[in-house]
């Protein structure tokens, strides 16, 4: 099924039967992807006085209660109240679900005890390139990521100056396959998410971080369209579904 989308005057045509899924699913155990230092996440069958909610204990229906924490367990997207002390659900920050995307693979840095991703790298990626998202591979890009343990592991970051540099370029909706934009451990600074939310100018609250994805290496370096698909929560981050599109030429 063929579909065409218009973006600056511009038509481009995708195919909606070919989609591209970088989203990590939750299963509810030890094997989920996991940061923070949190327990796993959990999806058990509810139970009260006379009832289990699993058709395998007797009961009609499977009735499950999830417990998780979308920035610890899963993908997910977050907005700039993930760091503000006012809410700002992601829930309300989009009227459209469609983006024109580039995909691309960066190899971090080493700095002393740190992998960084660097504006230089981010600059030498993107070049000219004007779009509205970008989805940012790291390398090695194993399966292993879909189930890493991430706590206490320093995993790579983006530096501030990187983080700057995508917000001096327009980019609305920012995708890693890492846990996070900051170092694990910082004290709090966060100096990433702060850049790129413009936080110490006019806050940049319809701009998004997508955390936890994973992007199969049969999806090549170039431009896509994006959906990214969420869960309807009142929240300052949801769990999320990017989904990438091939441009048809």
């Amino acid at each position: 099924m063929i579909a065409t989308i218009k973006l600056n005057s511009k038509n481009y045509k995708i195919d909606l039967k070919a989609p591209l899924d970088l989203s990590i699913p939750m299963k509810g155990d030890e094997t989920d992807v996991n940061a923070w230092y949190l327990p796993p996440a959990q999806i058990k069958p509810h139970i009260e006085e006379g009832f289990v909610g699993s058709v395998k204990e007797g009961a009609s229906i499977n009735f499950n209660t999830i417990t998780f924490n979308p920035h610890a367990h899963i993908t997910h997207t977050e907005t700039v109240g993930h760091i503000s002390e006012q809410l700002v659900s992601v829930h309300d920050k989009f009227k459209k679900y469609f983006f024109l995307a580039e995909v691309i693979t960066i190899a971090p840095e080493k700095k002393g005890d740190d992998w960084v991703i660097s504006k230089k790298q981010l600059s030498y990626a993107l070049g000219k390139k004007k779009r509205e998202a970008v989805v940012i591979r790291t390398l090695p890009n194993t399966r292993k990521k879909k189930s890493r343990q991430y706590s206490n592991s320093n995993p790579p970051f983006m530096s501030e100056a990187a983080a700057n540099f995508l917000k001096e370029k327009g980019i609305q909706h920012l995708l890693v396959d890492l846990p996070s934009v900051d170092k694990e451990k910082d004290e709090g600074a966060l100096v990433a998410h702060k850049a790129f939310w413009n936080v110490r100018g006019k806050v940049r609250t319809k701009a998004t971080i997508t955390e936890f994805i994973y992007v199969p290496n049969k999806v090549i370096d170039g431009t896509y369209f994006l959906n990214l698909q969420l869960a309807a929560m009142v929240n300052d981050a949801s769990p999320s579904r990017p989904i990438l599109y091939k441009i048809i030429d």
